[in-house]
């Protein structure tokens, strides 16, 4: 009890001087969202550059518009777009497995060796069909990469860093987007086939660098202590802790055997079904569909601007320099949502966010018929879209890793992780199915009125939010398990107070605390409680 009342009271600055290893530590992991940020930008837009659409696609007969001319297949874009999408759901199941198995070192090294070869594939495509094959492949060890750093971030930090550290995996993917839009454009002035194929071949810059922080990184201390290496479990926390800032490792590992323990006696086993059984199923909902609103919102319309924009009229250098410009608003607009983990919650800024990018996406879709006939309105859409990735970074892009990195049980973490990934990725296939039929020129060629119907789902996502998404700010794992196993509300969560004493039990399953909406107090008649506003 003692290691959590000291996390719960410390602050921001004290949590940086007593753990800056394990602050260190993330960062490094986290590094791995940024290849998979940069390889992900890279296949969104890589379909912008000449070089690639001459190589893999056809002669559309239109010489009036260079951007025109060479496309690919609406059937064959969205394949290749896919891919990886695809490889990256497996690849999940299978890390979230190997996860739990050998822990998270182990698997991100299996994972880099294994992309460094299907790198290959991608390099030497000679046709769309092995592209097809190489992006497919490339996704299973991105999808390790995916699910690897939130939890680990969710492991290693303690309650006053948590926010900060699972939100920079957010800005990982940021500046891999960065470099990926800075090489893009550049890439527009290499002849021939090293327009594209240059892209591919940095990929294989970031594996040696991030084998070597995979392989010195310390493991998790909430997965030895799963495993009961409890003596190994308190050599981390040692690492992961300040040598002037000195604290118990054995209470710490004590507060984790606490919860685990808990956990074991509520029956969260550590399969994948357990996800959906009992107050896990909550859990699991909530990190899912908290995932999927970030396709939802409109991100997929918004999230692969160069294609769109060229459709939309602009020509190849302005498109590329529009998209560098998008990717520093996502950078900047990331950079200040930890101001708001700081003076606020999760909750508020989520739902916010999703409230204003909606209104966004009605206004890009409105301007879309007289952007048919004038340049002005399409920079108008451009700037839109600035403006919306900027909402999106400033809000539910880096939330949602804190949303998910929290939400889950101890036990049953790189599953749940897992499978909102998936639900993230699977809604990613059919939305960008979608997608890609309502902008592209031989298929539906909505263009911006695509937007329409991405402003209603970010409508239906938002209800949904309001109902369903609780505040976690603050709350140590153990004090989350209570307030899910008790069924508590999603708009009470904020104000239920936990007891320090409170192991459960007492008030689980059908004793679920009823609480006064209009007060915000809890009544029970259930022992073991201490004053009116404990639980």
């Amino acid at each position: 009890m003692e290691a959590e009342e000291n996390e719960l009271r410390m602050g921001l600055v004290e949590g940086l001087k007593t753990y800056p290893t394990a602050v260190f530590w993330s960062f490094a992991i986290s590094l791995l969202i940024v290849m998979e940020g940069y390889d992900t930008a890279v296949l969104n837009n890589i379909i912008g550059l000449e070089s690639f659409r001459r190589h893999f696609g056809y002669d559309t007969g239109d010489t009036s518009d260079p951007t025109q001319q060479w496309q690919l297949s609406a059937a064959w874009q969205t394949a290749v777009g896919q891919a990886p999408s695809i490889g990256c759901f497996v690849g999940i199941f299978i890390a979230s497995w190997a996860q739990d198995r050998w822990g998270y070192k182990r698997t991100i090294q299996v994972a880099l060796i294994s992309l460094t070869g299907f790198i290959f594939i991608n390099f030497f495509a000679v046709n769309v069909q092995m592209l097809f094959v190489g992006e497919l492949l490339c996704g299973l060890p991105w999808g390790a990469f995916s699910s690897s750093a939130v939890s680990y971030a969710s492991d290693v930090t303690p309650i006053p860093l948590r926010g900060y550290l699972t939100t920079y995996v957010n800005l990982c993917w940021i500046i891999g987007q960065i470099l990926a839009a800075g090489i893009l454009k550049r890439a527009i002035t290499l002849e021939g086939q090293w327009g594209y194929k240059v892209p591919f071949a940095i990929q294989w810059v970031w594996v040696v660098p991030l084998f070597i922080v995979a392989l010195v990184a310390p493991e998790s201390p909430w997965f030895l202590v799963r495993k009961g290496r409890l003596d190994e479990a308190e050599k981390v926390v040692v690492r992961l802790s300040s040598k002037t800032h000195k604290i118990d490792p054995a209470k710490t590992v004590a507060m984790m055997v606490r919860t685990n323990q808990m956990e074991i006696e509520a029956e969260i086993g550590g399969t994948f079904a357990d996800c959906f059984r009992g107050s896990d199923l909550r859990r699991t909902e909530i990190s899912c569909l908290t995932w999927m609103c970030q396709h939802l919102c409109g991100m997929v319309f918004c999230g692969s601007p160069v294609y769109f924009l060229q459709q939309a009229g602009l020509s190849e250098d302005k498109s590329f320099s529009a998209n560098l410009g998008i990717t520093f608003m996502a950078f900047v607009g990331t950079i200040l949502s930890w101001v708001t983990l700081t003076v606020g919650g999760r909750r508020p800024y989520f739902i916010g966010g999703m409230v204003f990018m909606s209104g966004i996406m009605w206004i890009i879709g409105g301007i879309s018929w007289p952007a048919d006939h004038h340049a002005g309105a399409r920079w108008g859409q451009a700037v839109l879209i600035m403006i919306f990735v900027f909402a999106y970074d400033f809000t539910i892009g880096p939330l949602t890793y804190c949303i998910v990195g929290e939400t889950s049980a101890t036990r049953l973490r790189s599953k749940t992780v897992g499978l909102a990934r998936n639900a993230y990725n699977v809604t990613g296939v059919c939305a960008g199915i979608l997608n890609t039929y309502m902008v592209n020129k031989t298929a539906w060629n909505w263009k911006g009125r695509a937007a329409l119907f991405w402003a209603f789902t970010a409508v239906i996502m938002t209800i949904w939010c309001y109902f369903r998404l609780p505040e976690m700010k603050g709350r140590s794992y153990r004090e989350l398990d209570l307030l899910f196993e008790r069924r508590v509300p999603a708009r009470q969560f904020k104000n239920t107070v936990i007891s320090e004493e409170d192991d459960g039990g007492a008030l689980s399953g059908a004793n679920a605390i009823p609480v006064d909406v209009n007060s915000g107090r809890k009544f029970s008649t259930a022992s073991g409680l201490h004053g009116d506003n404990k639980v």
